[in-house]
């Protein structure tokens, strides 16, 4: 017998016969339920762990929210403080999803915690979705780019800390240098491209 648990190893078990003791595989729709609970969830772009049934386990991926905030042909940019990753190179006002936050919920809260504005989770429009490959460990994440409809209060550098100045830039004059992923993504949106893919051989 096959004794299997949940992803989440809740200690709810279920006792499934081997293929041999079956007279054959499992069935079809069993072996997708395993595939879907499998432990262990892939981390994009790293060897990915296979069943025995030959299916990938599924995985989660880190999501980046972004604010794209457009005036008069301008985009606004913010030039990073950061010892981890890209000092001195400008970057949308961003930050990483939070748990338990919805992705336009997470896209307020940076806009708000960065350059000082109160947005509506309601009030963000979804522009573009980049989904990247990161050269430097491998990893993919998701990034999604955010313009608001309105907003109150006035732009301002509310993390000095970790940004050295705001800048509005035109899109087609980008200063330098500018987080390349970033580039992408703002030249997608300029041509209206709702969606993008970096770094993935397919």
């Amino acid at each position: 017998m096959l004794r299997l648990r949940t992803q989440q190893d809740t200690g709810i078990e279920m006792m499934l016969p081997r293929s041999s003791e079956a007279g054959g595989d499992l069935p079809s729709a069993l072996r997708r339920h395993c595939e879907d609970r499998a432990p262990g969830p892939y981390q994009g772009g790293r060897s990915p762990t296979r069943l025995p049934s030959g299916g990938l386990v599924s995985y989660r991926t880190v999501i980046g929210v972004h604010l794209v905030l457009i005036e008069d042909g301008r985009v606004l940019l913010g030039l990073r403080r950061s010892a981890a990753y890209a000092n001195k190179t400008w970057h949308t006002p961003a930050g990483h999803l939070e748990q338990g936050e919805s992705v336009a919920a997470g896209a307020a809260r940076e806009a708000k915690e960065e350059v000082g504005i109160d947005i509506a989770p309601a009030d963000l429009e979804l522009v573009h979705t980049l989904h990247d490959l990161d050269a430097d460990d491998g990893a993919g994440r998701l990034q999604l780019f955010f313009r608001p409809v309105r907003y109150t209060g006035e732009v301002s550098n509310a993390e000095p800390a970790k940004c050295y100045r705001l800048g509005w830039w035109p899109l087609d004059a980008l200063p330098e240098p500018v987080v390349g992923y970033t580039v992408q993504a703002l030249t997608a949106i300029a041509a209206g491209e709702p969606l993008s893919v970096r770094g993935f051989s397919a």
